[in-house]
């Protein structure tokens, strides 16, 4: 006959159970707090607004919110119409990109031939 297994750990089995570290966010978006920041999301949506808060999950909330629309024939050009959408919860999973709308600016494409 063999001895009973003790299980010590989780019921899993396994390791002892440990503390868990508490996870941090990647990004430290404190210090755009009150900003005017610009978002792209999954998908191709692009919208900008005021960084009001946002959790370690990346999800943001958005005060005076504006979607930036995209050309319909062309899915990946920018048009200048924008949508108004005032205050927006934005989830962090769609979220691709983030950056300050100060200091940003549009250069051209260095893998597209120029005319």
């Amino acid at each position: 006959m063999s001895a009973p297994v003790q299980n010590k750990g989780d019921s899993r089995g396994g390791d002892p159970p440990q503390e868990r570290k508490k996870k941090e966010s990647i990004l430290d978006l404190s210090k755009f707090i009150d900003k005017q920041i610009r978002v792209k999301f999954a998908g191709g949506r692009e919208s900008s607004g005021v960084l009001k808060g946002y959790d370690p999950l990346l999800n943001i909330v958005l005060d005076n919110c504006v979607e930036h629309l995209r050309d319909p024939d062309d899915p990946y050009k920018l048009t200048d119409d924008t949508r108004p959408l005032g205050l927006v919860v934005c989830r962090g999973t769609a979220v691709v990109l983030i950056c300050p709308v100060d200091g940003m600016e549009a250069i051209a494409n260095p893998f597209v031939p120029q005319d």
